[in-house]
C-alpha cells in the first residue's frame, strides 16, 4: 500500500471509558482502516497513535469528524496524512 494513502491520528487526554472504540466508529463510518495501533495511559492521561489507510476515505469530512468528537468527548484528536507527519517528523 502506497504511504500516501495513509494517515497518522493522535489521540491525547485523560483517560476515560470508550475512547478506542469512539475514535473507531468514526473512521468505520468513513471507510478508514485502523493498520497499526499503539496506546498507553500514564497517570490517567490517554496517548494513542494510529496508521490509518484512507484510500476510500474524503480526508477533510473524517477529518472534520475526528475533530467534532474531540470536542465532544474532550480530547485533542488529529489526522495528518503520513507524508505531510515523516516530513514534520525528519531530524
Amino acid at each position: 500500500m502506497e504511504k500516501k494513502n495513509q494517515a497518522v491520528v493522535t489521540v491525547v487526554g485523560r483517560d476515560t471509558i470508550g475512547i478506542i472504540a469512539k475514535v473507531s466508529r468514526i473512521l468505520a463510518e468513513h471507510d478508514a482502516n485502523i493498520l497499526d495501533i499503539s496506546q498507553t495511559v500514564l497517570s490517567g492521561m490517554f496517548n494513542m497513535i494510529m496508521i490509518v489507510d484512507i484510500s476510500l476515505s474524503e480526508f477533510a469530512a473524517l477529518s472534520g469528524a475526528l475533530s467534532t468528537l474531540g470536542e465532544q468527548i474532550g480530547l485533542e484528536i488529529r489526522i495528518q496524512r503520513s507524508e505531510i507527519f515523516d516530513a514534520m517528523h525528519r531530524i
